[in-house]
């Protein structure tokens, strides 16, 4: 394990060629207990985009973790694609990332910050840290509909943290 003084979480795009292995294990994980219906995870190229902040957690020059926030109001930003390599995880990176995205958020003006997540025992663990950071259930927000397979949750941010 890397000191934490090596971990650098920075903006940068998603089209970043070391990427690819963060982004098919993201995909892989999605699809493995989740109908395709209700997958809502954003294809790589279309998280390069002037409403979408993509950051990238690394462990010296190993991206390790990637989120980012897509503005959906001049208020409302949505959390989307986080994930973490899960030889990674029990480190606190997924906290130091969930951190940065709210931060950026904060920064960027957004007064709420939304998520859809699995409902699956699998999307245990990131519901329970997007909870320790205090969002809280909500109903379905911008273009999402009730499913079964999902949970929506919202954090009120403070902007002047």
């Amino acid at each position: 394990m890397a000191d934490a003084s090596d971990l650098v979480l920075a903006q940068e795009s998603p089209l970043t060629a070391d990427l690819a292995e963060l982004f098919q294990r993201h995909t892989r994980d999605m699809h493995a207990d989740t109908p395709p219906e209700s997958i809502h995870m954003m294809p790589r190229e279309e998280l390069e985009h002037p409403d979408i902040g993509f950051f990238v957690l690394r462990d010296g020059t190993r991206p390790v973790g990637m989120g980012a926030i897509k503005r959906l109001s001049a208020d409302l930003g949505e959390v989307k694609s986080m994930h973490v390599l899960s030889e990674e995880r029990g480190r606190g990176l997924s906290v130091r990332l969930l951190a940065g995205l709210i931060d950026h958020a904060r920064q960027a003006g957004l007064s709420q910050l939304s998520l859809e997540t699995g409902s699956q025992d699998m999307f245990l663990p990131a519901r329970r840290l997007y909870e320790r950071a205090g969002f809280v259930e909500c109903g379905p927000f911008g273009d999402y509909r009730l499913d079964p397979n999902s949970v929506y949750m919202t954090l009120k941010l403070d902007r002047s943290v």
